[in-house]
């Protein structure tokens, strides 16, 4: 029953750590509930001596009917009973709960259908746990479903398990190991016990049952241990994080130093998207005009003062790109002009974790191999099954191309969106809302203070194009557009999105890719042409990008402004609107296509939408396998330089002579005295501690029955020393000897030159592997080293023995 009890509390423990999945407790308590059941069932089982494959039928039945009293109670015959209705609710709210995991993105809501999947997914793995511990006494096997559910949220989230939880799990499965043991040693009587405990302390005649608190002593001293290693490791060893500029805008990760990226969920996915050190092609595409265009991936709607973040999209089956069209675009009415372009995409074999699609907007139709389904409120196209490496797909798009004539006419609609579309932290500096109300004071329309927000960035504000800025909190935002005004392409966007919610414009922040180069048929999209961009919504035209990003040599070598937040042409026609896609400096000039490589190009902007490293500053693989290499030989060789520095003073010693009272010298050679006390008799104390670790190295441990005499005639007879090395050794005895028992050993000499003639002699009767062992892994000091870490190990004991010893004081009163 022990084994039952020790089963049901690990698998509950283990279920703890799908908590981050959900929303709300309701599948704790159900899930709880479903364990309870199946360890009544295993009480049960135990009772009636059941055989082993008995039980788990009858836990599965107990699980059915606790099942059926939760979600079916009312189709069932006394509430508990199943019944042909009951068994058909519980199919139905079992699909519902299949197509909600589908289409809901973690944490998902606890839904009557999820949280039977759940409770009934936490029974499955009890009544399994059970069946391997209680029934066939495979403790150790019974780790194995526990696992399954540690790699249910490692698996679907980013994050890594919470440790208190992981502790909480551990714990589990280490207490159903030490009950699987006392289980075990029970069935053998009393246990025999090394350790000084109440087994070996009381006395008495009248037979007991088994004394195990040894063995659970023990048991949660390696299991401490184990946990506390498993949990203090990881958090002291440097964490390998994504190199980034800043830590506001597109995501940044808030306060602290600018030194990592933290990209809200799913989006952190893309951390190692992109393995490689040097600049490669992402993407190809080609489309019926043959203009570039944005590729968007991700849409950030929510802001949190320190960076933009994405809601989780749902995909429901009807969306599914196989299905035909995709949904309307949001925003989108009969006044613009309307231009349908096909364009073929080709994602590169290299990218890793990539589940989004990059894609012009809108979206209208896509022909692509898998499970792929569209975001309804973003148009965001996502598998939670594929992957889009290596990926082809055409897609059809109907892109409005409104003029700023229709989008000065739509001012006095107001935007139908949702309210996520303009909301704002209540900390935001007030600096910023004055700067934003003084920057559109004179707009009479929507799209007139957009316009004028992306000229404070591209020609009024004075700000520069920089990858090295750095920031933190809030105050980046107001750095960034008060006093420095010098930031990439995240910055840029989230700030203008920031400033176009605070006029009362919907915006949020696009992540994917520019237009890319020309290269023969087809456009190159590589890492340097990652970008992000801000997306303002206008009732009846839509979301419409804007670029505050400063495009040509001197900022995104790709960027481009959209022709209709350009100053109208005039009428004389001198003045030219630049092609979509073109590189140019300011409006009238264009510039040489070779100039769009400029130096902050080449540092990859885009390390959030491709997930790679700056060329300048990363490391080759074989550099990074050598420092790797290189730190474990390091931490192999610490044995071997231990051995060398006891060696070495050791040594420094052997050249003294030696002559002190007999008295003091004994002390110093009694067993193992030699390690712990040398300093009374140097020479003589190091020579037979180097003699004795010397010995052990090679594999010629002395016998702890031999006296130094014997010890030098075995080996020289078992190993056939030569004169002057049997002489060697006899004189090392013969000190040791001279030490221990004479009234006054007198002079001893140097024991140097005997000890390495010694030493040469038994080297030369081992294997060149035993040697070489000898030096850089010397089992003396790994047993020194083994010796250290049982008295750390020690420490658990103090709690239990101090208790002990207060029950027996205790007792005695």
């Amino acid at each position: 029953m022990r084994l039952t009890t020790a089963s049901g509390v690990a698998s509950f423990a283990a279920a703890i750590l799908l908590y981050p999945l959900f929303q709300g407790g309701a599948w704790f308590w159900t899930s709880l509930g479903a364990v309870l059941a199946v360890m009544a069932a295993g009480l049960l089982s135990s009772r009636l001596s059941l055989p082993a494959w008995a039980a788990p039928l009858v836990a599965v039945v107990a699980t059915w009917i606790y099942l059926t009293a939760v979600f079916a109670a009312g189709k069932a015959w006394v509430l508990v009973v199943p019944t042909k209705e009951s068994v058909a609710e519980l199919g139905r709210l079992l699909g519902v709960g299949w197509a909600d995991i589908q289409r809901f993105a973690a944490p998902v809501p606890t839904t009557d259908g999820i949280t039977l999947l759940t409770a009934g997914g936490v029974a499955l793995i009890a009544i399994s746990v059970d069946l391997l511990a209680a029934r066939l006494h495979r403790a150790a096997l019974a780790g194995l479903p526990l696992l399954a559910l540690a790699t249910v949220p490692a698996t679907i989230l980013p994050d890594p398990i919470s440790w208190p939880a992981f502790i909480l799990a551990a714990l589990g499965f280490v207490s159903l190991l030490i009950a699987d043991g006392r289980e075990r040693v029970g069935h053998w009587g009393r246990a025999v016990l090394v350790r000084r405990t109440r087994a070996a302390t009381s006395q008495s005649a009248t037979p007991s049952p088994a004394d195990t608190s040894g063995l659970r002593l023990s048991g949660k001293r390696i299991g401490f241990a184990a946990i506390a290693l498993a949990v203090l490791v990881p958090a002291l060893l440097p964490a390998m994080e994504p190199v980034s500029f800043f830590t506001f805008g597109v995501g940044g990760s808030g306060p602290g130093k600018g030194n990592s990226i933290s990209i809200p969920n799913p989006i952190a996915n893309l951390k190692g998207q992109l393995e490689l050190p040097e600049r490669r092609v992402v993407l190809t595409y080609k489309n019926n005009d043959d203009k570039p265009r944005y590729l968007r991936i991700y849409t950030l709607d929510t802001f949190d003062g320190q960076q933009f973040g994405m809601t989780e999209p749902k995909g429901a089956p009807q969306n599914r790109t196989d299905n035909g069209p995709l949904p309307a675009p949001p925003g989108l009415g009969p006044q613009p002009k309307i231009g349908n372009v096909v364009t073929n995409v080709q994602i590169s074999d290299e990218i890793e974790k990539l589940q989004f699609l990059p894609l012009p907007y809108p979206p209208k139709q896509i022909q692509v191999d898998g499970d792929w389904r569209a975001d309804v409120d973003t148009l965001m196209v996502f598998s939670t099954r594929d992957e889009a490496a290596g990926l082809e797909y055409e897609v059809a798009t109907s892109e409005p191309q409104p003029t700023a004539d229709l989008l000065e006419s739509l001012g006095g609609t107001r935007p139908s969106t949702d309210p996520r579309y303009l909301k704002l932290p209540d900390n935001l500096p007030p600096e910023i809302a004055e700067l934003a109300a003084s920057l559109t004071a004179s707009a009479k329309t929507d799209y007139d203070a957009a316009v004028k927000l992306q000229q404070f960035f591209t020609k009024d504000g004075g700000f520069t194009y920089n990858l090295r800025t750095q920031g933190h909190s809030n105050s980046a935002l107001r750095d960034f557009l008060l006093r420095d005004r010098a930031g990439y392409c995240e910055q840029f966007a989230a700030s203008m999105a920031v400033l176009a919610r605070l006029v009362g414009i919907p915006s949020r922040v696009a992540i994917g890719y520019t237009g890319g180069t020309k290269v023969g048929d087809r456009w190159q999209v590589g890492t340097n042409d990652s970008h992000s961009w801000p997306e303002l919504y206008f009732e009846g035209v839509g979301w419409l990008p804007f670029e505050p990003t400063p495009a040509g040599s001197l900022g995104q070598g790709s960027a481009r402004v959209p022709e209709y937040t350009q100053p109208r042409p005039r009428a004389t026609g001198e003045a030219t609107t630049p092609t979509p896609g073109a590189t140019t400096s300011s409006a009238d000039e264009p510039i040489d296509p070779q100039t769009r490589r400029n130096p902050r190009e080449l540092d990859r902007e885009g390390l959030v939408a491709t997930g790679g490293l700056p060329p300048d500053d990363s490391m080759p693989l074989i550099g990074k396998i050598g420092i790797g290499a290189g730190a474990l030989l390091l931490v192999l060789l610490i044995p071997a330089g231990m051995r060398l520095i006891t060696r070495n003073r050791r040594v420094r010693t052997l050249g003294w002579k030696v002559s002190a009272p007999a008295d003091d010298l004994t002390a110093a050679m009694v067993s193992g005295a030699t390690h712990r006390n040398p300093s009374v008799a140097p020479s003589v104390a190091a020579a037979w501690a180097e003699l004795d670790d010397m010995l052990y190295d090679y594999g010629m441990a002395r016998q702890p029955s031999e006296t130094p005499r014997a010890l030098a005639r075995r080996l020289a007879q078992q190993y056939e020393f030569d004169a002057e090395s049997a002489a060697a050794v006899t004189a090392i005895a013969s000190a040791v000897e001279r030490v221990l028992f004479a009234r006054n050993p007198g002079e001893i000499g140097p024991m140097k030159k005997d000890l390495r003639k010694v030493r040469q002699a038994l080297a030369a009767t081992v294997s060149r592997g035993r040697r070489v062992r000898a030096v850089l892994l010397p089992p003396s000091t790994l047993r020194r080293l083994r010796a250290v870490g049982e008295r750390l190990l020690d420490g658990f004991d103090l709690l239990e023995n101090i208790r002990l010893r207060r029950t027996a004081a205790h007792k005695g009163s």
